[in-house]
């Protein structure tokens, strides 16, 4: 009795240790944390991008350009830290994306293509781009693909201009062309203005945005379809950070907060056209230094970037301090007679005179614009102002508001004032009629200029290229002045 009371507690212990083992046996590891929760455990979102003026530069004034703009609003709405590095390549960039303990999210204007599908998940696009066959002027014009062949062609290696040319090689074997990871968008049109290659294969918002630097280069044909640009993270079954970025993607776009990006950044990029990009060029090296010191003591004076003067006095008069319209206006920075006297202004003429007085009528339009104007919105309505007059700048904002807009947003309100100079609209005004939209052109132009000069007189980024390029004239100063106040753009 006492033996079978044993081989029972015996088989019952064995039968409890044999629970326990497959019980532990079976239980699953830890899980381990999303991508998405990492970062907001971490509090940094780490993103690799590209040094150029289309993704991510500095200026004076800290970082800046549309990819950084666009994904330090990510960061913030996570409620994290952002971490910018740079990629020398996009080999590189894929490379460190994919690695362990690298970036997590590649924000660089990337094209999803075949071959990149196999080294990261895409995100839904954000802006689309059209790949464009760039030029020399003063050569025969590229018309379709058989013009290509015999050319000495450049793109960036591992771009998605490489994959597309290719693709292109399929149809003509003899095309050839030079991958190198030593250039970026700026170095190839650089190198077709100067005549060192004959063509090359940007995209148009790239060319767009880097067109006045280059008064030579012409797009040729498009080559292909528009596509999208995307973000992009590592390869795999992850896809906790990606859907935040669509989510995100997708709010952007329903509250206009990517909408005023885009035309921030390319809404007014084709002001200037062929021609008035040579002639800017040639102003930029030959009239500014003439005048870059008095717009800066100006600016130094009144508070406000010199820069951004300097833009509306090109806009006023190509910088020429004897400029006189039909209607009396005179002078660099185009005062009328009224404006000129209030401002202290005897002479009109006068070159430093005018600066001075235009940059003391600026100030005073800006910081007397209601409070709830916020910048950078407060400098383009002051820019308005400056223009067409506080009045029927009034009178627009109220067309905003009525229409269920916003009348704080320069967006919105630059919409109503071209209804100024329509009967069934100023008929209901207070100022009555006005030439509105001639105001939403000249910010639009003033706001170019203002992006050129400010590319072309940041201290220079990574790898120096911008300065080895000579866009900044000699005679121009290059000293680092005191950090000039600008909108946070």
């Amino acid at each position: 009795m006492f033996a079978q009371t044993m081989l029972r507690s015996r088989r019952a212990i064995v039968s409890m240790a044999i629970g326990i083992f497959l019980l532990l046996g079976g239980c699953s590891p830890p899980a381990q944390p999303t991508t998405l929760e990492r970062v907001k455990e971490e509090g940094t979102l780490r993103v690799i991008t590209r040094n150029s003026p289309a993704t991510y530069f500095q200026d004076r004034s800290g970082e800046t350009g549309f990819e950084y703009e666009l994904v330090k609003r990510f960061a913030d709405e996570l409620g994290v830290q952002l971490q910018i590095e740079t990629a020398d390549s996009f080999e590189s960039l894929f490379t460190r994306l994919s690695a362990d303990g690298g970036p997590v999210l590649a924000a660089a204007a990337l094209v999803k293509t075949e071959g990149r599908l196999a080294q990261a998940q895409f995100s839904d696009t954000y802006l689309e781009v059209t790949p464009q066959i760039i030029y020399r002027e003063g050569q025969p014009r590229p018309t379709q693909v058989r013009d290509l062949l015999g050319k000495r062609i450049m793109v960036p290696k591992g771009s998605s201009q490489a994959e597309q040319l290719a693709e292109l090689k399929r149809e003509l074997p003899d095309l050839t062309w030079e991958e190198s990871d030593e250039v970026e968008i700026v170095d190839l049109l650089r190198m077709v203005d100067e005549g060192q290659i004959d063509l090359t294969l940007v995209d148009s918002n790239e060319l767009a945005m880097n067109q006045v630097y280059f008064s030579k280069v012409r797009a040729g044909f498009d080559l292909g379809d528009a596509r999208g640009l995307s973000w992009a993270v590592a390869a795999g079954e992850d896809r906790s950070l990606l859907d935040e970025v669509n989510r995100f993607l997708r709010d952007t776009r329903e509250n206009d907060f990517l909408e005023r990006l885009t035309q921030r950044y390319y809404g007014h990029v084709d002001v200037l056209g062929y021609v008035g990009a040579y002639t800017f060029a040639q102003h930029l090296q030959q009239r500014l230094p003439k005048y870059e010191q008095q717009f800066r003591a100006a600016a130094k004076t009144h508070g406000v970037d010199w820069r951004l003067l300097a833009a509306v006095g090109y806009q006023e008069s190509l910088w020429h301090p004897s400029a006189t319209s039909k209607t009396g206006v005179r002078g660099l920075m185009m005062l009328t007679l009224d404006t000129a006297q209030a401002m202290g202004v005897s002479d009109r003429l006068n070159a430093k005179q005018s600066i001075e007085g235009g940059g003391k009528y600026f100030t005073l339009i800006r910081d007397g614009l209601t409070e709830d104007l916020t910048e950078p919105d407060r400098t383009w309505f002051a820019l308005a102002a400056y223009n067409i007059g506080i009045a029927h700048l009034s009178d627009a904002r109220k067309l905003a508001e009525a229409e269920g807009l916003d009348p704080n947003k320069w967006l919105d309100v630059s919409k109503m004032l071209p209804r100024l100079a329509q009967k069934q609209w100023y008929s209901k005004t207070r100022y009555g009629y006005a030439r509105g939209g001639e105001t939403v052109a000249f910010v639009r132009n003033v706001r170019r200029y203002y992006d050129i000069l400010t590319w072309v007189t940041q201290p220079q980024m990574e790898g120096n290229r911008l300065a080895e390029s000579g866009l900044h004239a000699p005679g121009v100063s290059k000293d680092k002045p005191e950090r000039e106040p600008s909108p946070p753009l």
